[in-house]
């Protein structure tokens, strides 16, 4: 399969998605959970109307791929 090019910007938000998903399901529910929530709201909300999207195309496939790509930049980055 041919790795898809994404722009750092929406690979960057994706990253920021996976990050706030995992520091909320570190957290009990009762912990003030809001905000975590408030913010993966407005990232997916970020990442479905990036402009990337609207090119003809793009699938469910490309979708799986930028969270792949994603995660790896975030072991990158971590190590």
């Amino acid at each position: 399969m041919t790795s898809i090019h994404f722009p750092d910007d929406l690979i960057s938000l994706q990253t920021a998605w996976i990050r706030t998903y995992t520091d909320l399901a570190r957290l009990p529910a009762q912990a003030g959970t809001t905000a975590l929530r408030r913010r993966l709201i407005t990232l997916s909300c970020r990442i479905a109307a990036h402009p990337f999207w609207t090119a003809p195309g793009r699938s469910a496939a490309a979708r799986v791929e930028l969270r792949r790509q994603a995660r790896t930049r975030a072991w990158v980055t971590a190590a």
